[in-house]
């Protein structure tokens, strides 16, 4: 129970970058994605969302109705059929790609699939005025533990962590960094041009558009309470803990501290 304070601070650590300010007349395009499990899950979840700056334009949550990527914003309605299919086969393939990384690196620390696990991924382009590309960024994070982010000469790694140690050999042995920066200084570039152009009224006003939900309150609020919840949680294994020394080899696990347990999970 230990990392639920530090997952909870880095998702607020997460957002906080993804809307950090950039260059005067500059645009960013980030995508930030969640893989979450916790006890009692039978399919892990995952979260997609993108951004203009602050504004968000397509989305996926693998426990919606409807497993396919959604618009967000009022000018995707322009968009085709086939471009929401491709979008939808993209979005599995990175769902993929988080639950193999997190097999793997769960694997490095001896754990398995069915306890509380997080991994978070944050990358994305900025590009200046005219359209040139200014800089990429790809993070990554596995539950507070390890993290290994993409050097701004987008060839090279920053990491904590051996289990990002691992990541990084493979990674340089397969090239994924190159793989990484094709995709950000080319197809992340025309994806971001291609917002502003269909979102052009919203995304290109004098002043900045406040975002239509304030992010950093709501996600200050889920802080606050998963830092809350996990205090309970501590507090009810700890008396659990208690009366198994009157009662030896009682697994017993109230309803109430199981849903106390699945709140401190994140979910949209």
């Amino acid at each position: 129970m230990k990392t639920l304070i530090p997952q909870a601070l880095l998702l607020l650590l997460l957002v906080t970058l993804a809307l950090t300010k950039h260059p005067k007349g500059s645009y960013q395009l980030c995508h930030f994605q969640t893989l979450l499990t916790w006890p009692g899950l039978v399919e892990s979840q995952f979260i997609s969302a993108s951004y203009v700056d602050d504004t968000q334009f397509m989305g996926f949550n693998s426990r919606a109705e409807t497993q396919r990527m959604v618009h967000q914003a009022p000018w995707m309605d322009q968009q085709k059929p086939e471009y929401w299919e491709d979008q939808t086969q993209s979005i599995m393939r990175e769902k993929t790609f988080f639950k193999e990384v997190m097999k793997k690196v769960l694997h490095i620390h001896n754990q398995s699939m069915a306890g509380h696990h997080t991994i978070q991924r944050r990358y994305g382009c900025i590009v200046l005025p005219g359209g040139y590309f200014s800089r990429g960024f790809h993070e990554l994070t596995f539950s507070g533990h390890d993290y290994i982010a993409l050097n701004e000469d987008l060839r090279t790694w920053t990491l904590s962590g051996k289990a990002a140690k691992m990541l990084r050999g493979e990674w340089e042995r397969t090239g994924f960094a190159q793989v990484v920066k094709t995709y950000l200084k080319d197809e992340c570039v025309e994806l971001l041009l291609a917002q502003l152009d269909y979102g052009k009224e919203t995304l290109l006003r004098t002043e900045p558009p406040q975002p239509s939900v304030p992010i950093m309150p709501i996600v200050t609020g889920l802080v606050l309470g998963a830092v809350l919840m996990g205090a309970v949680v501590t507090f009810l294994i700890w008396k659990r803990r208690t009366k198994g020394k009157e009662r030896a080899g009682s697994e017993f696990k109230s309803p109430w501290e199981y849903q106390v347990q699945l709140r401190v999970c994140p979910a949209t």
